[in-house]
C-alpha cells in the first residue's frame, strides 16, 4: 500500500506516527559527549547509580525541550557527614568508577533509543528494507546485554556507603565480550556510505529531520547514535587508567587494573587491525581500472590504507590519491550507474619504486611552469613530487596539498612506507607547529576522528614515522627526482 501513496499522504502518516512516538519516548535527562579527556569529563549521577540515590528536591522532568544530560559528581550525591569520611584520593577514585558506571547506563539507553526511535519506525513505515537496516544498524541491540552485565556486576559490588572497593577483576572477566564489536566496527565505513546514499531519498530525509527536531534525539543525528559504541570502546583504557591513578599503591586492585588495561589495549588493537583491513578492502573494491594491465598484482597484497584524500596535480586538476602499504594509486572520482567509485588515473606506483621530493614554497608555479617560466603565474605552496624509479613507468607527479599540516602528514606517511619497503630504520616524526595547522583539523590526516577519508594509524600495523629531512636514499635518487615530468 505504501508504494501507491504520494509524498504528501506519506508525510501526514509520519506526522501521526511521530506524535505517538514522542509520547512514548520521554526526552533524556542527560547527554554525554564522547571524545573528551578524562580530566575534562564530568561525572554524573541519578537515582539509578549503584547502591545510592540522589538527594530529593530535583524537579520532575516532563515533555520539555531538548536538554543535556546532567553532570553530577559522585561526591555531590553524598551529604556532608558522608563526604567527610572519605579522603580526597578515595573520592576521586569513586568518581572515576562512577563515571564508568554512568557511561554504561548512557550507552545502553542510546542503543535502545537507536532501535526504538530509528530502526523499528523506518522498518514499519517501509522507509528502508530490512536488509538495508541490518547493514546500517548491525547487531547494535545485541550488545545491550553485554553492557547490562557490567552494570549488574558493579551494582553487586557496591557497598552500603555507595563505594566500590575492587573493580579490576570484574572488568577483566567482562572485557573479552567486547570482541563482539569487531564486525560492527569493521562494517562502519560501508554502513555510513549506505546511510548517506539513502539520505538522497526524500522520505528518509524527512524522517531523519523529524527525529533530529524531536526531544528524544538530543539534537544528535542518526550516525551520532550509531558511532557511540566505537567512541565508548576507545574510552575504556582512559577510564581504567583514571581509576588506577587514584588507587593507592598498596591497594589489592592495582594488579588487576594493570592487567585490565593491558587486555583492553590488546582487544582494541585487534579491532583496529580488523577495521583497517576492512576499510582498505572497501576502497580497493571501489577502484575502477581502465584495463586489466593497469591493475597491479600488488593491490591484492595491500592490507593497510595509510592515507588518502583529495590533492591537486600541477595543472590544477583534482585527484583522489590513495597510499596503500604496497602501492600509491592516483584516481579521479567518478559515478557509474549511481555508484561512486575511483577511476585509476595512471599506472599505480609500487612503494618500493617510489621516489619522493619535498618542494619548497614558490619552487613551481601553477599551470605547469617552473619558477621564472612565467611572470604572472601563481607560486604554489605545500607541494611535493612523487615519481617512479622504474623506467617502464616513466611517471612523475607534482601534487599540491591544501595546507602545510596535510603536506607534513603526507610526507611522513610516504617516507615511512618507503622506509619499510627498503628496510631502513624510521626516524622520529617531525611535528608541525600549532600556528601552522589548519583550524579545522587538529589531528593527523589519518585520524578518523578528524578526517573520515583517512583511517587512523592504528587501523593497521603501526608504522614508525620519519622526519622530513633528506635521507641517504633520497640523496641517491635526487637525479631521478629532477627528471622531466611525463605523468602530469
Amino acid at each position: 500500500m505504501f508504494s501507491y501513496i504520494n509524498l504528501h499522504q506519506w508525510k501526514v502518516l509520519v506526522s501521526h506516527f511521530f506524535s505517538s512516538l514522542v509520547n512514548l519516548i520521554s526526552p533524556s535527562k542527560n547527554v554525554r559527549r564522547f571524545g573528551q579527556t578524562i580530566q575534562s569529563m564530568s561525572l554524573r549521577g541519578d537515582s539509578k547509580s549503584p547502591g545510592l540515590s540522589l538527594k530529593a528536591g530535583s524537579k520532575a522532568s516532563g515533555p520539555t525541550p531538548t536538554k543535556r544530560r546532567s553532570s553530577v559528581l559522585w561526591s555531590e550525591t553524598l551529604d556532608v557527614h558522608q563526604k567527610s569520611s572519605f579522603s580526597t584520593k578515595e573520592i576521586k577514585r569513586q568518581e572515576a568508577i562512577f563515571e564508568l558506571y554512568r557511561g554504561e547506563q548512557d550507552l545502553i539507553e542510546d542503543l535502545q533509543l537507536a532501535r526504538k526511535a530509528y530502526h523499528d519506525p523506518m522498518l514499519k513505515l517501509l522507509i528502508m528494507t530490512e536488509e538495508e537496516l541490518a547493514h546500517i544498524f548491525g547487531d547494535l541491540d545485541a550488545y545491550i546485554p553485554l553492557h547490562q552485565e557490567l552494570l549488574m556486576k558493579l551494582t553487586e559490588e557496591t557497598g552500603p556507603d555507595g563505594t566500590v572497593d575492587q573493580i579490576g577483576q570484574i572488568v577483566i572477566d567482562w572485557l573479552p565480550g567486547l570482541k563482539a564489536y569487531k564486525n560492527y566496527c569493521s562494517n562502519q565505513l560501508a554502513a555510513k556510505a549506505l546511510l548517506d546514499q539513502k539520505k538522497q531519498d526524500k522520505r528518509v530525509q524527512d524522517f531523519l529531520q523529524r527525529c533530529l527536531e524531536s526531544p528524544f534525539s538530543r539534537k544528535l543525528d542518526l550516525w551520532s547514535f550509531l558511532d557511540i559504541p566505537r567512541s565508548r570502546l576507545v574510552k575504556y583504557p582512559l577510564l581504567l587508567r583514571e581509576i588506577l591513578k587514584h588507587t593507592p599503591p598498596d591497594h589489592p586492585d592495582v594488579a588487576s587494573l594493570d592487567r585490565a588495561i593491558t587486555i583492553i589495549q590488546e582487544i582494541l588493537s585487534d579491532i583496529n587491525m580488523r577495521k583497517g583491513e576492512s576499510e582498505c578492502q572497501y576502497y580497493i573494491d571501489k577502484l575502477e581500472f581502465l584495463d586489466e594491465k593497469q591493475r597491479d598484482p600488488l593491490i591484492d597484497d595491500c592490507k593497510v590504507l595509510l592515507c588518502h584524500g583529495e590533492l591537486r596535480n600541477k595543472s590544477g586538476s583534482r585527484l583522489h590519491v590513495f597510499l596503500f602499504s604496497e602501492l600509491l594509486v592516483l584516481t579521479r572520482p567518478v559515478t557509474r550507474n549511481d555508484r561512486s567509485c575511483f577511476q585509476v588515473y595512471r599506472q599505480p606506483i609500487p612503494v618500493r619504486d617510489l621516489a619522493l621530493e619535498d618542494l619548497q614554497d614558490g619552487e613551481i608555479r601553477m599551470g605547469g611552469s617552473f619558477r621564472g617560466a612565467f611572470t604572472n603565474g601563481e607560486k604554489a605552496k605545500n607541494v611535493f613530487r612523487v615519481s617512479s624509479l622504474d623506467p617502464s613507468h616513466g611517471q612523475s607527479h607534482t601534487l599540491h596539498v591544501s595546507n602545510v599540516y596535510h603536506k607534513q602528514q603526507w610526507l611522513n606517511g610516504l617516507r615511512t612506507a618507503m622506509a619499510q619497503q627498503h628496510g631502513a630504520p624510521a626516524q622520529p616524526r617531525e611535528s608541525v607547529p600549532e600556528k601552522h595547522r589548519s583550524p579545522s583539523i587538529s589531528a593527523a590526516i589519518c585520524d578518523a576522528e578528524t578526517d573520515e577519508n583517512c583511517p587512523p594509524p592504528s587501523a593497521g600495523p603501526k608504522l614508525r614515522p620519519q622526519t622530513l629531512s633528506k635521507t641517504r636514499l633520497d640523496q641517491k635518487l635526487q637525479g631521478s627526482l629532477r627528471r622531466k615530468e611525463t605523468g602530469v
